[in-house]
């Protein structure tokens, strides 16, 4: 490609909204729009460096250092890819949605990437983040669903053990979503009756039935162009499926002793820590209706499945706890919380958490103030005993048990140990 035609497309993207970058196949940046300069500039030229020396601040290809490279795999491919990526960013590290979009020459050779980065605000990498707060695969996994299914008006269903956060999760997926300036309506399916189910969802008309003094608005109307969010979906019984899938079907109710049909207006996000497959054939939940909300299943994962954001969760709620009082967690206390098995998930830590900060008089919250029983069966060894061995030996039998117990959190581990995260990483490879 000319420099001619690389002039007018860098001219193109400096019109457009979204931050937009340009690199060559040896990752190599060659433009950046205005866009992007006043979002993730970092005061320096941009021209010449790699893309990953600025958005991770690694020294080689992301696909090198545990991340997936849309520019790597669109140089296999041919096609245009989409990840959700954490950059270092002027403030700080953030969740950003990459659209990757592949350039080719007149002859049909590769020869050019366009790159759009937008900033995820639903969730953070940090303790200050306010919403999900997460930097694990699985919850950027989780969290590049979300991007993908919410601008969307598909129904989606959230599944996960009680106390993920799958509340959070439907509030973050219509916060991205056309309906985000609309309301967002909770409907608690465990706690509904056959008699409450109509009157709640529907609502009912004057002298409908005794005590019915005037009409009422339901939950449907109430989320008249929003978001309606169905929690514990599988705990619906079964005579009442019929009435939801009924709703779902055609798109109009009827308040309870009117004679009106109205129309419902909303998208749905269902969620249930029930496993909904196994219970249509057992014939406890109806396929049809299965079939209905589950248009985009999400799974939300469990405490057990992201160890890695157990230090970061715990500062986090920390934080939002006890703001006043400043507190931080020392680090046996953490490697403690990241060995404990956490039936209750997110619930259960900030249960433990609002303990301690009872517990705890100073500004560190130590492993005693922690009303945990750890998982001794999961720790191993410390390799320092009373033999002299070489030093250089020493640090990598240290590492290799630091990075063990520390379950995979090798931010966390990088600053107790007073040391980059990029040092970390080539004293572990080497």
């Amino acid at each position: 490609m000319s420099n001619t035609k690389i002039t007018e497309l860098l001219s193109y993207l400096d019109n457009q909204p979204q931050p937009h970058i340009v690199m060559d196949k040896n990752y190599a940046i060659i433009g950046a729009n205005t866009a992007y300069l006043s979002q993730y500039g970092d005061g320096k030229a941009l021209v010449g460096r790699h893309c990953y020396e600025v958005s991770h601040h690694f020294d080689r290809p992301c696909d090198e250092a545990g991340e997936l490279c849309p520019l790597r795999h669109s140089q296999k491919t041919g096609i245009p890819q989409r990840v959700l990526h954490l950059h270092q960013t002027p403030r700080g590290e953030e969740h950003v949605d990459v659209e990757l979009t592949p350039i080719h020459d007149s002859h049909g050779e590769l020869v050019y990437f366009v790159e759009m980065i937008q900033t995820i605000r639903t969730a953070g990498a940090s303790s200050s983040s306010q919403g999900m707060i997460g930097r694990s695969p699985v919850f950027n996994h989780m969290l590049g669903l979300i991007g993908r299914v919410a601008p969307s008006e598909a129904s989606v269903l959230l599944l996960g053990e009680s106390g993920t956060g799958k509340e959070l999760v439907s509030q973050a997926i219509h916060n991205a979503s056309n309906r985000a300036n609309k309301p967002f309506v909770v409907v608690d399916c465990a706690g509904l009756t056959e008699s409450l189910f109509e009157s709640e969802l529907f609502g009912y008309e004057k002298g409908a039935f005794t005590g019915a003094t005037q009409r009422k608005q339901g939950l449907i109307e109430s989320a008249s162009g929003g978001t309606l969010f169905l929690d514990e979906v599988g705990d619906i019984p079964l005579s009442l499926q019929v009435k939801l899938l009924r709703l779902l079907e055609t798109g109009t109710y009827r308040r309870v002793g009117g004679v009106e049909a109205l129309r419902a207006d909303f998208r749905l996000v269902a969620a249930t820590h029930r496993n909904l497959k196994k219970m249509v054939q057992e014939e406890t939940f109806r396929k049809d209706l299965y079939y209905r909300i589950s248009t985009f299943p999400i799974h939300v994962p469990s405490l057990a499945e992201r160890h890695e954001d157990i230090a970061l969760l715990s500062a986090a709620l920390l934080e939002r706890i006890s703001p006043q009082r400043k507190l931080k967690l020392h680090p046996e206390a953490i490697i403690m919380l990241q060995r404990y098995r956490y039936e209750g998930n997110i619930r259960e830590l900030r249960n433990i958490l609002e303990r301690a900060i009872l517990m705890t008089d100073g500004d560190t919250v130590m492993p005693e103030h922690l009303a945990v029983e750890v998982d001794v069966s999961s720790k191993t060894a410390s390799p320092l005993n009373h033999t002299i061995i070489p030093l250089e030996l020493a640090e990598k039998q240290y590492l290799q048990w630091a990075d063990s117990n520390c379950q995979g959190d090798r931010r966390m581990l990088a600053k107790m140990l007073g040391i980059s995260e990029r040092t970390l990483y080539r004293k572990l490879q080497e």
